[in-house]
Formats: structure tokens, C-alpha cells, sequence
């Protein structure tokens, strides 16, 4: 059994107003890569957003420890500076800031990233050629008048430029044609080792033809109510996510 990376314990959360998690339980391992699938309005985006300490949310309940640390209370960009890494639905636009500034910047606060400009063009180069993403893009505003493929693509260099310990890809293939969607998932492929994890959040099946989960967690109505091996995405392609509503 891997040794746990992430383990989410009891965790309750949700805004101000509305509770939406209700006593999460779940175990990441190292080299594990997860899916948690369910209909909209589960609570499966909020998960990750809890996760990586969006203030948006609260938590009410439970803990979250990662790499041995708890982060239960801590920012999000102490918890990204300890190795997570969230790739947002709907990555939003950042005016004024451009984008290999911020690509230059993340990684100067990463002491394991750190080097020289030169060395560091030519890699954040050589990932670009690898999405298919001019270079131009680069010396762009964040996001800016970004098409959504466009903006997926710029979160597959983030990932592969950061190798973070713990990936969260939330909705990562929302609203891509097939081509962007082999991308996306050959990146993360290309990411993926037996040093980091991943927890894919979607309610889409053509993502994860590309990848191999090692579990399937169906969460609904902010409660994980199934847990088992791939073979759980086919079941839930063929019953739907009714017959598991308690």
C-alpha cells in the first residue's frame, strides 16, 4: 500500500450560508491517481477548492493533512508552496500580469525550482512546444482573451513547469473538443509518476479513457457514498448516478 500523501478526515464545509460537504473521508496515496465523479451540484468542485484552501469555503468539521502537515488552517498559497496544485474549471483572467512574469515568479518561491533566466526560457519554451501553444502566449496577459482550450493549456504548463506532489484537475476537460482533450490527457500522463498523485474531478468519461485510476469515488449531495477500482466508471456509465442515491 502506498504511503499517504493527502488524507482528508471528516472534513465538513461551505460557505458562509451553506453547508455543501458533509464528513469527507479520503486518502490519497503517493503515485495514486483518483477520480471523484458525481452530478452537478454535488459538491465535487467544492472538494478540491477545500482542499487547496479557497477562502471562499469553510471548514466546519474534520482535517486535512498533506505530506505528514497539517494544513487544515493554512493558506492556499502555503499549501501550493507545500506541493498542490489545483487546475481550475474556469481559470480566470488576470489583467496587467503577464504570464511568464507569473510563471517566473511562482517558481522563484519554490526553492527546488530556482534557476538561472536562461535555463528557464528555454524550459517553459519546451513545454509550450509540446502543448502546441505558440510561445507568444508568454509575453500575454494572464488569461487574458484566452479561448478555454487556450486556458486549459496554459494549466498544463503550470503543471508540468511546477511537478507539483499533488495535482487537482477540476473539470479539466469541460467544454474541449476530442484534440484538446488528448492534450490534456498526455500531459498529465507525461506528469504522472510513482513521486506524485492525482485527483481527477469530473462527471465526463473521455478524460479518463486516457488514464488509469487506481480508485473511483462517486460523491453526492456532498457525501462520498461509493468508492471501488475503475471498473466503477463503466458501472456508473451504464446505471447513472441514481442507483447509487441513498
Amino acid at each position: 500500500m502506498s504511503a499517504a500523501l493527502l488524507n482528508v478526515g471528516g472534513v465538513s464545509a461551505g460557505t458562509e450560508d451553506k453547508p455543501i460537504l458533509h464528513g469527507i473521508d479520503l486518502t490519497v496515496g503517493e503515485g495514486e491517481c483518483h477520480v471523484l465523479m458525481g452530478p452537478n451540484g454535488a459538491g465535487k468542485s467544492t472538494l478540491g477548492h477545500v482542499i487547496m484552501g479557497d477562502p471562499t469555503y469553510r471548514v466546519t468539521g474534520g482535517s486535512i493533512v498533506f505530506d505528514g502537515a497539517d494544513l487544515t488552517d493554512a493558506s492556499a498559497d502555503k499549501r501550493s508552496l507545500a506541493g498542490i496544485f489545483l487546475s481550475y474549471q474556469a481559470p480566470v483572467e488576470v489583467p496587467g500580469v503577464p504570464l511568464y512574469s507569473f510563471l517566473r515568479t511562482i517558481c522563484q518561491m519554490r526553492p527546488e525550482l530556482k534557476t538561472t533566466a536562461r535555463k528557464f526560457r528555454q524550459r517553459v519554451g519546451d513545454i509550450a512546444d509540446a502543448l502546441d501553444l505558440d510561445q507568444s502566449f508568454l509575453m500575454r496577459e494572464l488569461n487574458v482573451g484566452f479561448s478555454g482550450g487556450e486556458k486549459k493549456k496554459i494549466e498544463m504548463l503550470q503543471l508540468l513547469l511546477l511537478q507539483p506532489k499533488l495535482a487537482i484537475l477540476d473539470e479539466t476537460d469541460s467544454g474541449l473538443d476530442v484534440d484538446a482533450v488528448r492534450i490534456v490527457s498526455d500531459t498529465v500522463s507525461k506528469y504522472h509518476n510513482e513521486n506524485n498523485s492525482i485527483l481527477v474531478i469530473t462527471h465526463h468519461s473521455e478524460i479518463l479513457q486516457h488514464l488509469k485510476p487506481d480508485f473511483v469515488h462517486i460523491l453526492i449531495d456532498g457525501k462520498i457514498v461509493k468508492t471501488g477500482d475503475a471498473s466503477l466508471i463503466q458501472a456508473i456509465e451504464a446505471n447513472g448516478y441514481d442507483a447509487y442515491k441513498g
